[in-house]
C-alpha cells in the first residue's frame, strides 16, 4: 500500500504539493515513484520559469518509462533540487522528503484549495 500523507494535497497526475509559508513544494507521490520502479533520470525546469497549471514542467525516467510531470498551480520556480537531479534514486527512497522536485511561488493561493485531499486521492489510486 503506497504511502499518502495526511498533510499534502495531491494531483490526479500523481504530484503532491506541500504549503511552506509563502512558497510550496512539489513532488511526485509514493505511488508514483512505485509504479515507475528505479527511478534513473530526472528532467526540471530552471528558477525563474513560469509554470501555468497543467503544463508539463519536466519529465521523469525510470527503467519502465518516461513520464512527464506535471504543474499542479500556476507559479514561478524559486528553487529546484538539484540533489534530485544528481541522484535521481532520492525519489525512491524519499518522495516525500528528500525526493521532492521543486520549490514554487503559486501566482494564487487559492489554487491549493482546488487539488485533491489525501482522502481523494486515496479513493483515484484504489479505483485504478
Amino acid at each position: 500500500m503506497s504511502e499518502i500523507k495526511k498533510d499534502l494535497k495531491y494531483t490526479e497526475e500523481h504530484e503532491w504539493v506541500m504549503k511552506e509559508g509563502e512558497t510550496m513544494l512539489i513532488g511526485i507521490t509514493d505511488h508514483a515513484q512505485d509504479s515507475l520502479g528505479e527511478i534513473v533520470y530526472l528532467e526540471l525546469p530552471s528558477v525563474g520559469d513560469e509554470l501555468s497549471k497543467s503544463t508539463t514542467f519536466g519529465a521523469v525516467e525510470s527503467t519502465k518509462s518516461v513520464s512527464d510531470l506535471y504543474t499542479p498551480i500556476d507559479c514561478e520556480v524559486v528553487e529546484v533540487n538539484s540533489e534530485a537531479e544528481t541522484s535521481p534514486e532520492l525519489i525512491n527512497n524519499s518522495p516525500y522528503k528528500d525526493g521532492w522536485l521543486i520549490k514554487v511561488r503559486p501566482s494564487n493561493q487559492d489554487d491549493y484549495d482546488s487539488l485533491l485531499s489525501p482522502d481523494d486521492y486515496e479513493s483515484l489510486i484504489n479505483e485504478k
